[in-house]
């Protein structure tokens, strides 16, 4: 089977799940342009996608595939958010939440990729049209299965109160934005004093897990997962996959598998790498520090 076949297949699928998805939100009354709110929502966060991977492929720059994806979060959201006439607590704060978290992860990878000149992941991909868009429509897949029990939960209606659920859930949710702050303000920190392609950061957050960002950004989402439980019923339900998304993709599929590899890579052969692997935890942090 040749690639492009298999990224037209992927593509495929990627646009089936979001189908599916879809299901999830056909309870919701609310509408927009006459159509059901939750598919216009998703209809628009794959429309955004396809709208900026044109010049972006014929450009050859992966330079805002980032920004795009924070760009569609904040576009979802704020579109269940504003369509809602009688706002609710738990309606603002997810809302509030969500544009926080995206609006700073965008603006951070924005820099981050025009300081570098190029992001890995792309430098083929974005030479051939359906492996490029392939990304893409990922994208929009992620911004689907991550954001959905958010916008389901603002989407319904609910009394205007805060759950003692919900308060846990902000809990979780302001846990894990600071420890992705955090994590990545010592990374960037740790750049600018060091070449990447010579040594690695182990200090701060990052003696304690060798991936502190992911495991704030599994812990966030389980915390808007929280805050929305109060406010799902029947079929809604099945946004609670959302936590369950975030953790296989940044532990099975983009994330962690990648840097874990191209880590060993470039200092598998230094001994403080080889010990810092055996001590550290993978994504969990460890609570005490290791004994000097």
């Amino acid at each position: 089977m040749s690639r492009q076949l298999k990224n037209i297949i992927t593509i495929t699928v990627f646009l089936i799940c979001i189908a599916l998805v879809n299901y999830a939100g056909q309870n919701i009354d609310l509408e927009i342009r006459g159509m059901n709110a939750f598919t216009f929502i998703l209809i628009v966060a794959v429309m955004i996608q396809v709208i900026f991977f044109i010049p972006s492929f014929l450009l050859k720059t992966e330079k805002y595939y980032d920004l795009v994806g924070s760009l569609t979060y904040v576009t979802t959201v704020s579109l269940a958010y504003f369509a809602v006439e009688n706002k609710t607590i738990i309606d603002s704060i997810i809302y509030i939440y969500v544009m926080i978290w995206a609006s700073r992860l965008g603006i951070y990878l924005f820099r981050r990729v025009q300081k570098d000149g190029k992001d890995v992941r792309f430098e083929k991909a974005k030479r051939h049209f359906f492996w490029f868009l392939q990304y893409w429509i990922g994208q929009a897949l992620w911004v689907a299965l991550t954001a959905c029990a958010a916008l389901i939960a603002i989407l319904s209606p609910e009394d205007d109160t805060l759950p003692v659920l919900a308060t846990v859930g902000m809990a979780l949710w302001l846990t894990g934005f600071t420890i992705e702050s955090i994590s990545d303000y010592q990374k960037r920190a740790f750049r600018k004093e060091n070449n990447p392609s010579q040594s690695f950061i182990h200090t701060g957050l990052w003696a304690r897990s060798r991936h502190p960002n992911y495991f704030g950004e599994i812990t966030l989402w389980t915390g808007i997962a929280v805050i929305a439980l109060n406010t799902l019923t029947g079929v809604e339900y099945i946004t609670l996959i959302s936590p369950v998304f975030v953790y296989i993709l940044l532990t099975r599929m983009s994330g962690i598998n990648l840097l874990e590899r191209i880590a060993d890579e470039r200092y598998g052969e230094l001994e403080e790498y080889q010990r810092y692997k055996r001590n550290t935890p993978v994504l969990f942090p460890k609570l005490s520090k290791d004994k000097k």
